[in-house]
């Protein structure tokens, strides 16, 4: 197995990673990267192949558990009830209980208040050159799932203070200012919680809090300590990686001139994730000596699966490197694939699907103002900024 080296703090990696895998791919569908001591998949069949394989899960064996750092301990105790950090039996019943409240239905009915919600950001608008992410981009997905939730939407500034100190847990060579900041981030969410829940529970109402408390299969209830992660959770993912994808797609489509409204909105939004896709890394554990095309995977290793690799796989897609909305539309790893299947992805599409036509049609002069440019998040994947007047 070729072993490559690559900063993942590298100015002209963050800018544009995909040329690193383009020459991580040539040696097959694994590679060693050394920054990270990790074996790496960039192949989309080796990817979708161990995603849906029960040898490989997110749980970090009990063997291979490190100390957590004392400092950090409020951080690891919101993951600690994650189900995207768990395996079965635990995950199965976290995930049920959670589809039970977190249904198709539900997320459908929103398309009409994500089309009022988007058209009401864009009409607030500031004249002349503005940052769309701050404008648009992390106003209407947090609106949205703080509805969704019941949570008061004038703490979308907070929630999303909260949600950004928290991620920066999962990027490289992290600061201990980085984790000072998400153990603050992670107890004063989970007090807010803990109490906004004890309110819900004494009075219901129509939102999500309410019934995930409500939910229950064959006997058995979120508790506390999980519907505080489940919230945090569906908060931090439901709209981090939403915020990401608006932006990318928005830079994407006004940096290649691409005339949305002659194709399908569905199209174009799976042709904008499968391209440049908000989540580029998502890891797994061996949890046997494990044979994947033909290469050996100890038990204990941790793979690395790189999605936006896999996304542009030449032998899964024609000319992966262009973006083409009009191309036939297949599957894609942007949300993941098996057991741990993003829970969130039908609200992305939705928003998706729905905001960025709107925008398009309501501003169709918009253009950009400065070269967007990347954020150092590795291995999440947005803009700095984006700034566009229309």
């Amino acid at each position: 197995m070729r072993s490559l080296s690559q900063s993942p703090n590298d100015p002209a990696f963050v800018q544009d990673p995909y040329a690193f895998y383009d020459r991580a791919r040539v040696s097959g569908p694994f590679f060693h990267w050394t920054d990270y001591g990790k074996t790496c998949a960039t192949s989309y069949a080796a990817v979708n192949a161990i995603l849906r394989d029960r040898r490989f899960g997110r749980e970090v064996p009990q063997e291979q558990r490190k100390p957590i750092a004392p400092h950090t301990a409020p951080f690891y105790a919101v993951e600690a009830d994650s189900m995207l950090e768990l395996e079965p039996p635990r995950h199965t019943r976290l995930r049920g209980l959670v589809m039970r409240a977190f249904t198709s239905r539900q997320i459908n009915a929103l398309a009409p208040e994500i089309a009022q919600l988007s058209h009401e950001l864009i009409t607030a608008f500031p004249e002349g050159s503005f940052d769309l992410l701050r404008h648009f981009g992390q106003r209407l997905p947090v609106i949205i799932i703080a509805r969704l939730l019941g949570v008061p939407e004038e703490m979308g500034d907070q929630l999303l203070r909260w949600s950004n100190a928290m991620v920066k847990m999962y990027i490289p060579n992290r600061s201990r200012a980085v984790e000072d900041a998400a153990a603050t981030a992670s107890t004063d969410f989970t007090a807010f919680l803990r109490s906004y829940i004890k309110e819900r529970r004494a009075k219901p109402a129509d939102d999500l809090i309410t019934h995930l408390i409500a939910a229950e299969e064959a006997g058995e209830r979120l508790s506390t300590d999980e519907l505080i992660t489940t919230c945090i959770l569906l908060l931090n993912a439901g709209h981090e990686a939403t915020v990401h994808s608006i932006g990318n797609a928005v830079k994407t489509i006004l940096e290649t001139g691409t005339p949305i409204t002659a194709t399908p909105a569905y199209a174009l939004v799976e042709e904008l994730l499968r391209f440049d896709p908000p989540l580029h890394m998502f890891t797994r554990h061996a949890y046997e000596d494990a044979e994947v095309m033909g290469h050996l995977i100890p038990k204990g290793s941790e793979v690395a699966l790189l999605l936006a690799a896999a996304n542009r796989d030449p032998q899964a897609y024609e000319r992966p490197e262009r973006f083409n909305p009009n191309r036939p539309v297949k599957p894609h790893l942007s949300f993941g694939a098996g057991l741990h299947f993003c829970v969130g992805a039908p609200l992305a599409r939705l928003e998706l699907q729905t905001a960025l036509p709107i925008l398009f049609e309501r501003l169709p002069g918009l253009r950009l103002t400065e070269p967007p440019r990347y954020a150092d998040l590795y291995h999440f994947h947005g803009l700095e900024r984006l700034m566009i007047t229309a």
